[in-house]
């Protein structure tokens, strides 16, 4: 009886985070006209990495956030799948390829991952709006399908920290642009163009990815705050939040084993 009751809650919840999502992307796009009209910033595909002077911090530290990185590849099997936490990423991946590390997630904020990179926790908290951080860890020959993002209120910055020895073989394009990573080097981007990522080496590949505030002018400027706060206590979040307590929750018990 536990369990079927168990179960019929847990299936009443995922229905309601489905249909949050759903509504949440139409609602967000309905949003998205008027933030491009009041947006500080080009409303290109790509952005100037120079356009943003923090990005020269983070670019300076990039191989002390490598050998962070490369602590937490030594556990790549135990790390969840993107899918695994964020449950509406099942459209554009259902394998173990595509990896995640979160140390923030839209008010939510990963003690144990920021302990064990301290130095990334600290350089992330310097970026203006940091909404989202994490390491996104492809895996070798994974390709994620044409998709666009639901929200023009944030914008993505990818620093690359593995890249295949032949950076041709691993790219992204974003609406008509095609740009690849670089060990050390910075892309900003609109994930709300539609957008494709692959990685075609025998190499695993990985980005420091990180959502910050789009810059807008007011009255715009508080109505996204206000919005981007709402989507932190959205079932959508809370649900991508206790998904990866259960993750933390099970890594920990792998650590203390002898």
């Amino acid at each position: 009886m536990t369990n079927g009751t168990t179960t019929f809650w847990q299936k009443l919840w995922d229905r309601l985070v489905s249909l949050t999502n759903q509504f949440g992307d139409k609602l967000l796009k309905l949003v998205d006209k008027g933030i491009a009209r009041q947006s500080a910033i080009p409303t290109t595909p790509f952005l100037d990495p120079a356009s943003f002077p923090w990005t020269r911090e983070i670019e300076a530290n990039w191989t002390t956030i490598r050998a962070e990185l490369d602590a937490v590849l030594a556990h790549l099997d135990a790390l969840p799948n993107f899918q695994d936490i964020s449950t509406d990423q099942y459209n554009l991946t259902d394998d173990d390829h595509w990896k995640t590390f979160f140390l923030y997630g839209y008010g939510f904020r990963s003690d144990a991952n920021c302990r064990r990179c301290p130095a990334t926790d600290r350089l992330v908290r310097t970026i203006p709006g940091m909404q989202t951080a994490m390491f996104s860890i492809f895996a070798p020959h994974k390709r994620i399908p044409p998709h666009d993002g639901p929200y023009k209120g944030v914008v993505r910055y990818h620093l690359g920290l593995r890249v295949p020895p032949d950076p041709s073989l691993a790219g992204i394009r974003v609406g008509p642009q095609t740009e690849h990573w670089t060990e050390g080097g910075s892309l900003v981007f609109d994930d709300t163009y539609v957008h494709e990522a692959w990685n075609d080496s025998d190499e695993v590949r990985v980005v420091l990815f990180v959502d910050f505030v789009r810059p807008l002018r007011q009255p715009m400027k508080a109505f996204n705050a206000a919005v981007l706060k709402g989507i932190g206590y959205s079932p959508f979040i809370q649900d991508a939040k206790r998904r990866h307590q259960a993750w933390e929750r099970r890594y920990a018990a792998l650590e203390t084993r002898p």
